[in-house]
C-alpha cells in the first residue's frame, strides 16, 4: 500500500507543490493536500496521513487529529457515491426517516456500510446540511438532491447505477444518448 500512497505524491508532485506554495506556512495545505490524497485512494489510509504529514511538517497524529474531526475526510474504503441521508428536524417532519427505511431496504445495507459491488455507502446525518428549504435532502458526495420522496430516491439509484455502468464503458463507446 506504501507504494500507492507514493505514487499519489509522485503523479502529482507539481501540484501538490503548487499548493504548499500558496500559503505562508506548509501545514496551512494540510486540507488540501488530505483531499488530494482521499481523491487519489477514495479514503484516506495510514500511509496516506503520512505522506502528508511528512509534506507539510507535522506528525502523523495531528495530520490523524484533523482527519477525524472533519466528516468530509475518510479512513475507511468508500463507495464511488456517498449517500448522507440528513436526519435533523426540518428533513425528519418531511419524511425523512421513512426515506432512511426506503434507502436501507433498497440497498440492502445499514448506515455506515458500502453496498456489495463498491458502488454507494449510506450514511445518515443528525448534523443539518444546510438545506432545509429542500428538505428531506440526501447529500450524494458534495451535491445535494431536495424534496426527496421513494420515488426520486429511486429514479436517483438508478442514475448512479447507469453512470457508474457509462463509466465503466470502453473508451470511444458511446450509449443511446450519445455519450451523455
Amino acid at each position: 500500500m506504501e507504494k500507492q500512497a507514493v505514487s499519489w505524491v509522485v503523479e502529482r508532485h507539481e501540484e501538490i507543490e503548487a499548493l504548499i506554495n500558496r500559503y505562508p506556512e506548509r501545514r496551512s495545505a494540510v486540507l488540501p493536500l488530505l483531499h488530494l490524497a482521499q481523491e487519489a485512494r477514495g479514503y484516506l489510509a495510514t500511509e496516506d496521513v503520512e505522506a502528508v504529514a511528512e509534506l507539510v511538517g507535522m506528525t502523523p497524529s495531528e495530520v490523524t487529529g484533523i482527519v477525524s474531526f472533519y466528516s468530509l475526510l475518510h479512513r475507511q474504503p468508500r463507495g464511488r457515491y456517498t449517500l448522507t441521508l440528513c436526519q435533523n428536524l426540518p428533513c425528519v417532519l418531511a419524511g425523512a426517516e421513512a426515506l432512511a427505511q426506503h434507502l436501507r431496504q433498497r440497498l440492502g445495507i445499514a448506515p455506515g456500510e458500502t453496498t456489495p459491488d463498491g458502488l454507494l455507502t449510506l450514511e445518515e446525518t443528525h448534523e443539518c446540511l444546510a438545506a432545509c428549504d429542500g428538505a428531506p435532502v440526501v447529500q450524494v458526495n458534495l451535491e445535494y438532491a431536495t424534496h426527496m420522496t421513494p420515488e426520486k430516491v429511486d429514479r436517483l439509484l438508478e442514475a448512479l447505477r447507469a453512470a457508474s455502468q457509462e463509466a465503466a464503458a470502453p473508451d470511444g463507446e458511446e450509449d443511446d444518448a450519445g455519450g451523455l
